[in-house]
């Protein structure tokens, strides 16, 4: 077996083991050589090439003899440290031969995601000039920094423009990118298997540690447990820590008042929602990245202004909007005019239309504010249900086209004096309780996202 044999073993265990377990465990193996029956491959760490053997080595073999490749035993060897396997008598059944190197894999990066590939606008500089502070290594200056925002805004891309900088300006240093759902599973994993230690070993000898949507581990009392030791032996060691979630820390229901406490020690930075000029700016430099794929293919004056206005609470619908438009026009052989835009978009602007209604908000306010959608619509007048009544009268008011009649039908028949009243409740809390504007916000961008 060769590296193209390799190749086509590696496709045929894409469709075997499935797409994220292949992303995850297949694709980072490095094929080395095949020798009376015995594949050896590379693998980062003792961990991973003792997962890969126990979940995926049978099938690894299975798929060898279905393409005709004559491997027997499997042997994993970290490179740097590799020692030789113990003599044995091929048998078609996964073995393992690693070593103990304690590099540690982290989630793949994409390479798209790069500094110069940002764009840079109002509602993300300060993310985007704390991001590059953090990537120019150095001394950490502020520890952790932690980025959060809605969906589409930015935040991943950044942590991956890190991780690039830094791997790029400091390759010694062992910078590890991973989501919270992938530290989560790996200490999990390393349970059950009773490796603890070197769990706790990899995760602590890092230099840079890097943890998307951290808010995945809210209510999941173990996983918090080791990250909030794994955090406080980096932080110890003035290892730099970059987070990332999709609201504040002080917002993530079921975080430990600890690890919240943790993760405000440092810098917090919110990406705001999009603005016209910042959405302008993205589409002007992914329009040159699409020239460079399909050619130059004429666009009519007042495209990208119709996008920018129309398609504004993801960037990342705005972006596949602008993909799917030229490869259309590719296809097709036209210029990109506004009519070919409204038809070929037509389900996307029809989304982007979509419009708030008093149920969605209704909803939303009881999850927030963890009481019943019963209690929110009912008769009782206790404070902590009357609150969350108003605060979802108010974004009825201020998100929909419903008037106050209606919308105190909607809220168990009330008159639209009492909707009335609440709008106004609100509207004077907001100015004077930074909890209160701070919940408007939070709501607001997760009804409108």
């Amino acid at each position: 077996m060769n590296q193209d044999a390799w190749g086509e073993l590696r496709e045929e265990l894409k469709d075997t083991v499935g797409g994220n377990n292949y992303t995850n465990w297949i694709e980072p193996l490095e094929f080395v050589r095949l020798e009376n029956g015995v594949a050896t491959f590379f693998v980062p760490t003792h961990f991973m090439g003792d997962w890969v053997l126990r979940n995926f080595g049978d099938r690894i073999l299975q798929a060898s003899a279905s393409v005709g490749f004559p491997v027997t035993r499997l042997r994993f060897t970290v490179p740097r440290v590799a020692r030789p396997a113990p003599a044995a008598r091929p048998r078609p059944t996964a073995q393992i031969a690693i070593s103990d190197d304690l590099d540690l894999p982290g989630a793949p990066l994409d390479a798209r995601f790069t500094f110069d590939r940002f764009v840079v606008g109002k509602p993300n500089e300060l993310a985007h000039a704390a991001a590059r502070r953090v990537a120019e290594g150095g001394e950490v200056t502020f520890n952790p920094l932690f980025l959060y925002g809605g969906v589409g805004l930015g935040k991943t891309h950044l942590m991956h423009a890190i991780a690039h900088e830094l791997r790029s300006r400091s390759p010694e240093l062992k910078v590890v990118y991973l989501s919270a759902e992938q530290f989560m599973y790996r200490f999990i994993q390393a349970l059950r298997d009773k490796q603890m230690m070197d769990f706790k070993q990899l995760f602590r000898s890092v230099d840079v540690l890097m943890v998307d949507d951290v808010q995945f581990i809210a209510g999941k009392e173990s996983t918090q447990e080791e990250f909030f030791h794994t955090f406080n032996a980096l932080v110890d060691q003035n290892k730099q820590i970059i987070i990332s979630a999709d609201r504040a820390p002080g917002e993530i229901k079921d975080l430990e008042d600890r690890i919240k406490s943790r993760l405000q020690s440092g810098l917090v930075v919110d990406l705001h929602p999009t603005d016209y000029e910042l959405r302008l700016g993205i589409l002007q430099q992914k329009t040159e990245q699409q020239r460079g794929q399909h050619g130059n293919i004429p666009m009519a004056n007042g495209v990208l202004e119709f996008l920018a206005h129309r398609i504004s609470t993801n960037v990342r619908v705005l972006e596949g909007a602008l993909m799917r438009l030229f490869a259309f026009a590719s296809l097709v052989g036209k210029e990109i005019t506004l009519d070919l835009t409204q038809d070929c978009l037509a389900d996307i602007l029809r989304e982007a239309d979509r419009k708030v209604t008093i149920e969605e908000i209704q909803r939303k306010v009881s999850e927030h504010y963890n009481i019943r959608l019963s209690d929110l619509i009912g008769p009782r007048r206790v404070r902590n249900i009357a609150r969350p009544r108003q605060v979802a009268m108010w974004l009825a008011k201020r998100l929909t086209t419903r008037s106050l009649p209606e919308i105190g039908r909607r809220f168990g028949g009330r008159d639209h004096t009492t909707v009335m009243h609440g709008v106004r409740k609100i509207e004077e809390l907001k100015a004077q309780d930074s909890q209160i504007a701070e919940d408007l916000e939070l709501l607001r961008r997760a009804l409108e996202a």
